[in-house]
């Protein structure tokens, strides 16, 4: 399997701690992590398989980190290379915005020739609204470490055995 870089932005750590566990599911000889808020372009354009994450705040936020980011992956050329996204969110207190980091994300990626792997099902999800949800299903892997937190090692390596099929 190709290298993936992974590229999150967390507040809280959280999604640190999703990265580092979805790295481990990988192996650390496979997959390396970049903490945004030191990361550059140059980084992205060694992977051919990237990831990327940030938690979604209040109404829809995208972790500042990761906002300040995006002109870092807009200035890099995607063609030819996989994408996969996830975050975290909060679906009981923001139900009308839940994980829409991640949907902005796939906004700022999706015309840029890469290929977006990684759907996910919304089945297991009680939520209203989510600009991560695009025909019917996830663009990427919501977790929910506030209401879900059990359910979050168990969608980790789904979602990995997921991409190492997608990722290849």
């Amino acid at each position: 399997m190709q290298k993936i870089g992974i590229f999150y932005g967390s507040l809280t750590g959280n999604t640190e701690l999703a990265a580092k566990q979805i790295q481990k599911e990988f192996g650390a000889d496979v997959a390396k992590i970049f903490d945004v808020a030191k990361a550059k372009a140059d980084d992205i354009e060694q992977f051919s398989n990237l990831i990327f994450a940030s938690s979604t705040w209040d109404d829809g936020d995208m972790e500042e980190d990761f906002e300040d980011f995006l002109p870092e992956i807009s200035s890099v050329n995607l063609k030819g290379k996989k994408v996969a996204i996830f975050g975290c969110g909060d679906q009981e207190s923001y139900p009308d915005t839940f994980v829409d980091a991640i949907g902005k994300i796939y906004e700022a990626v999706k015309e840029k020739n890469c290929e977006i792997v990684g759907m996910v099902s919304t089945d297991g999800y009680e939520f209203e609204d989510s600009k991560a949800v695009v025909d019917g299903r996830f663009i990427g892997l919501p977790l929910d470490e506030e209401n879900q937190s059990d359910l979050t090692d168990d969608r980790i390596k789904t979602w990995v055995n997921q991409l190492k099929k997608e990722f290849d």
